[in-house]
């Protein structure tokens, strides 16, 4: 787990920092009201910056990165894609005691997708596939190769095996150990991504906005980069199933190697938080289990 000294509530991210920079960096917005959003993440805490703008920090070292990538290619993939993405529109350097870099951008409409927001859960699934389709055909000339600053998504999720390995020890006698381990091995010996690398997002699922059941916007590019777009199908589990999963991966248009990397991903993010604690991270490990081979 990645050290996060400037967490919310641990060393002063709050709304009066966000006020402090604001003054010193970018005064034509100090005057504009700054309210924590409703949903936050753990990689960066997000402020309502007005009615119109937001301003996101990252929460620790290994999140900032994130930030001046987003800055400089989410202008380049924006217009390619079929639903509005985060415009930055100023980009903040470290001060008042804060050591990263931060961003100011447009604040998008929407909610959190979730099942009981969506009526048409196939539908919502092409739309998904239409952006990921969307996404792999934009120019992946001089992208961040996938690494470190994508945390390894878009590379093969063999560089996980040894805390995944933890994790179905750990969790011995209260999964199906024997099951999950078969599913992570048939990940890892499936054949890598033979084509040119393509971008990917990284982390959709809990990214994605919707307004009357349609997606209408997608969020926190913070772990995109060009690779593997494997890591991009883990939402055929987190959040599709039975049909809306069929019809997902039919319109994604990726063969069998790719999703059987993608099971190895979601299954690892599933598997750790499980071992941490998190019971929600059951269902997505039944649901892999069940779809695999």
């Amino acid at each position: 787990m990645v050290d996060l000294p400037y967490r919310d509530g641990r060393a002063g991210i709050d709304a009066g920092l966000v006020r402090r920079l604001l003054a010193s960096q970018f005064p034509r917005w100090a005057g504009l009201s700054v309210t924590p959003v409703e949903v936050d993440g753990w990689d960066n805490r997000t402020y309502r910056l007005g009615d119109d703008l937001t301003v996101r920090l990252p929460t620790g070292a290994g999140y900032a990165p994130a930030v001046r990538k987003e800055h400089t290619w989410l202008p380049v993939l924006a217009p390619s894609l079929p639903v509005p993405v985060p415009v930055s529109l100023a980009l903040g350097v470290p001060g008042e005691g804060y050591p990263f870099h931060w961003s100011v951008r447009r604040w998008l409409d929407g909610r959190t997708a979730s099942p009981d927001r969506i009526e048409d859960m196939a539908g919502f699934a092409v739309s998904i596939a239409d952006f990921l389709r969307a996404l792999r055909r934009v120019d992946a000339t001089g992208g961040p190769t996938a690494g470190a600053h994508s945390f390894h998504r878009g590379t093969s999720p063999a560089h996980y095996d040894d805390g995944t390995r933890r994790a179905l020890a750990a969790l011995e006698g209260r999964i199906d150990v024997e099951r999950a381990a078969a599913v992570w091995d048939d990940a890892l010996r499936a054949p890598e991504w033979s084509e040119p690398p393509v971008w990917f997002h990284g982390d959709t699922s809990g990214n994605l906005l919707v307004d009357g059941g349609k997606l209408v916007a997608v969020i926190d590019f913070g772990t995109c980069g060009v690779g593997d777009p494997a890591c991009d199908l883990v939402i055929a589990w987190t959040m599709f199933s039975g049909e809306s999963r069929r019809v997902f991966r039919e319109a994604v248009g990726l063969d069998d190697a790719t999703w059987a990397r993608a099971r190895g991903w979601a299954l690892w993010k599933a598997l750790i938080t499980l071992a941490e604690g998190n019971e929600q991270s059951r269902h997505v490990i039944d649901e892999v289990l069940a779809d695999a081979p």
